[in-house]
C-alpha cells in the first residue's frame, strides 16, 4: 500500500476553509452582526487562505494535476520562499488565522474548517512533506505521427478475423453470415 500525501489532502481542506471562511465573514460584515470586525478579518483570512492555497504541490509520485490559471500564483507563492514551502510554517499560520473567526456565528465553520487543516498540514510536516511548485515542462513532446507505423483497418472492437467483411466482389459472400436466427416477434 502507498504512503498517504498528507499534504495533498491538508491543500483541498484549506482552500474549502478559506472559501467558507470568507463567505461567512461577508455573511457577518453584510447583517452588521455583533463583533462584525471578526467577520471583517475572516474575509480578509480566507482570502489570503484562498491565494496560498490555490498552487497545488507536486505529488511525490504519479502525474500532478495543476489547477486552471495556477502558475501565476504559483510563482508567487514560490517568491517567498520557506515560508510558504514549509508545512509547519502553513499548519501554524493557520491555526492561528482560524481562532478569531471562533468569535462569530458566521465565521465558526470556516474556523473549524482551518482548524482541521491546520492538523492535517502538521500531520504533512511531521511526515516530512514540503511544498514543491508543479512548474511547466520544457521537454518537446513526442509527436503522434512518427510512432504509428500503420494504422488499423478497423476500427476497434474488431472482430475476429473470420467474421470480417469480404470484398465485395460476389455480393452474396460479402454480407455477414449472422449464426443467430432473426425473427419478428408479432
Amino acid at each position: 500500500m502507498g504512503k498517504i500525501e498528507w499534504a495533498m489532502w491538508a491543500n483541498e481542506q484549506a482552500l474549502a476553509a478559506g472559501l467558507i471562511y470568507a463567505t461567512g465573514g461577508i455573511v457577518g460584515v453584510a447583517g452588521q452582526f455583533r463583533g462584525w470586525q471578526f467577520a471583517a478579518f475572516g474575509i480578509a483570512a480566507g482570502v489570503f487562505v484562498c491565494l496560498l492555497e490555490y498552487p497545488r504541490s507536486k505529488r511525490g509520485k504519479g502525474t500532478s494535476v495543476e489547477r486552471t490559471g495556477q502558475y501565476c500564483f504559483t510563482v508567487c507563492v514560490k517568491a517567498f520562499g520557506p515560508l510558504t514551502r514549509n508545512y509547519y510554517v502553513r499548519a501554524f499560520l493557520h491555526a492561528a488565522l482560524c481562532v478569531p473567526g471562533g468569535f462569530m456565528l458566521a465565521t465558526v465553520l470556516g474556523c473549524v474548517c482551518l482548524g482541521i487543516a491546520s492538523l492535517i498540514y502538521l500531520s504533512a510536516a511531521i511526515h516530512g512533506e514540503h511544498w514543491e511548485p508543479i512548474l511547466p515542462r520544457t521537454e518537446p513532446t513526442k509527436r503522434v505521427g512518427d510512432s504509428i507505423k500503420e494504422p488499423p483497418q478497423n476500427p476497434p472492437p474488431r472482430p475476429p478475423p473470420e467474421l470480417r467483411r469480404k470484398k465485395a466482389d460476389k455480393l452474396e459472400t460479402a454480407a455477414y453470415d449472422n449464426p443467430m436466427s432473426v425473427t419478428v416477434n408479432e
